[in-house]
């Protein structure tokens, strides 16, 4: 079976312990996760896991169905690249010495559409966001210069379609005396 690059979109309640259920899941299914990010929705009470793996349609069809019997999950939405904006954060420390000493690494900047967080006596630190490929091509850039460390978050993604039936599914899934439903962009 030829396998694809899935992002699943998990709306939950804020639990403790949810994480590792969430990460168990795919861990008995033998699935490596890629990336995985979690944070706040535009509802205080609604979390948002975004999680992205290599798989079969097969197999994340059962992942999904599966995450959905768990007690905090309200819904799991699995998407293809296609379907998604999507970006990732990655932050480059290299020294400020060269920085200094010429302007080479001040056009990287610029060409790669990044930006300079923080100038110090001993290091500088190189802010881009873009897709994992873009953030990878400056951190090849930027190796002559000698990088000092580097970090990349996961994915955070919000589909590109109407979000209407995920909208109905939580208005009704969610008490509405626990929290105060906001509906999500339909743009």
């Amino acid at each position: 079976m030829e396998t694809q690059t899935y992002t699943l979109s998990i709306l939950t309640e804020n639990s403790i312990g949810l994480t590792q259920e969430v990460v168990t899941t795919f861990t008995r299914r033998k699935i490596n996760i890629q990336s995985f990010s979690a944070s706040e929705t535009e509802n205080k009470d609604i979390y948002r896991f975004t999680i992205v793996v290599d798989t079969t349609e097969e197999l994340i069809q059962k992942v999904a169905r599966t995450l959905e019997k768990i007690m905090d999950v309200f819904r799991v939405v699995v998407y293809t690249d296609d379907d998604l904006v999507y970006q990732e954060l990655a932050l480059y420390k290299v020294p400020t010495k060269a920085l200094l000493e010429g302007t080479q690494i001040e056009r990287l900047v610029r060409a790669n559409n990044a930006r300079i967080l923080y100038v110090g006596k001993e290091y500088t630190i190189i802010e881009k966001t873009g897709h994992k490929e873009r953030t990878q091509e400056l951190f090849e850039l930027l190796k002559p210069y000698g990088i000092m460390a580097f970090s990349r978050s996961g994915r955070i993604a919000l589909s590109n379609k109407p979000m209407t039936k995920v909208n109905q599914f939580l208005q009704k899934t969610i008490k509405m005396d626990k929290a105060t439903f906001k509906s999500i962009n339909k743009n």
